[in-house]
């Protein structure tokens, strides 16, 4: 498909090199999503990052990994197009922003779903089907890169950080991430491997239960010595299982030796105790978390969509 294919909605994000726009397919009224950028202001290296992140997408296929389309490229211009799933949940960092001012943390359930999910997503990276396949950290874990869809079902997405790690090397070297869920050997600039990915995945589901992540501080320095110490509140066990807190320290290990690997967690226990105790209403109380005015908003989406599509 071509441009004229698409049809812009809105803007809905921008970065530095160009803009996320939620489009509109035209032969079937399919919203989706493309980044549009400006290959023409990169240099060599963040081209070569921009090739890898749309190659990593393009073999990334998985139910809760942000699904990709096609890529346009238009030379006249010098800009790429990366067509894309549109996810209307939005992301974890906004919900988490709406949960805060009512200080009412998300319930077991939901935080134990979006947690399985999570471990699925990652599992597709670090263990990937072929094995010729090398493997992925994601290595930029944050809520702003976890994206939901409308039955608030997870979609990981936001590749460009992407590192694919070589048969012959467990470990990278380049430093890279966002502070707050940045490992401590990242932080030490020393070699690391998808064991940062799990660090970061336990600050996730940390701030999930408090709604704040586990290291925070005024200033930039100050937080890196949180992170270098290990030092984080422990969340109250009135809400949520004492495995689950358990989990998430072993997470937080400052040794990446010491932290469990994605087979290990998504086979444990509690997963199954939550799935028996609250069985196939999980996904009829997530939706209480969406607001009337944001039913309201999707409910109107819908309806412009039906005027939007005209028949062939």
């Amino acid at each position: 498909m071509e441009l004229k294919d698409y049809e812009v909605l809105e803007q809905i994000g921008k970065g530095s090199f160009g803009v996320c726009k939620k489009i509109r397919r035209k032969t079937d009224s399919k919203i989706l999503v493309w980044k549009e950028l400006d290959y023409g202001l990169m240099s060599d290296n963040e081209k070569q990052m921009l090739v890898s992140e749309v190659n990593l997408l393009r073999e990334l296929r998985h139910e809760h990994i942000v699904k990709y389309y096609q890529r346009i490229i238009d030379k006249n211009t010098l800009r790429l197009y990366i067509v894309m799933e549109y996810c209307s949940g939005g992301d974890l960092s906004s919900l988490i922003a709406r949960q805060k001012p009512k200080r009412k943390p998300f319930e077991a359930n939901l935080v134990m779903k979006w947690f399985q999910q999570l471990l699925q997503a990652l599992q597709a990276c670090h263990y990937r089907q072929k094995s010729d396949m090398a493997k992925v950290i994601h290595r930029d874990l944050k809520p702003g890169n976890v994206f939901l869809d409308s039955s608030l079902n997870i979609k990981l997405g936001d590749f460009g950080l992407a590192r694919i790690l070589a048969h012959n090397s467990s470990f990278a070297t380049t430093f890279v991430g966002t502070p707050y869920y940045m490992s401590p050997e990242l932080l030490n600039n020393e070699a690391y491997n998808e064991k940062s990915d799990i660090w970061a995945l336990g600050c996730i589901i940390y701030e999930l239960c408090v709604l704040s992540p586990p290291f925070t501080a005024l200033n930039q320095s100050a937080l890196f010595l949180k992170i270098k110490a290990g030092k984080y509140q422990p969340f109250s066990p009135k809400l949520y299982s004492q495995d689950l807190a358990i989990v998430i320290n072993k997470m937080l290990q400052l040794s990446p030796c010491s932290r469990p690997d994605i087979a290990e967690l998504i086979s444990h226990r509690m997963f199954k105790v939550a799935e028996m105790e609250f069985g196939n209403h999980t996904r009829e109380r997530t939706t209480t978390i969406l607001s009337t005015r944001e039913r309201e908003l999707q409910a109107k989406e819908k309806e412009l969509l039906s005027k939007w599509y005209i028949p062939i």
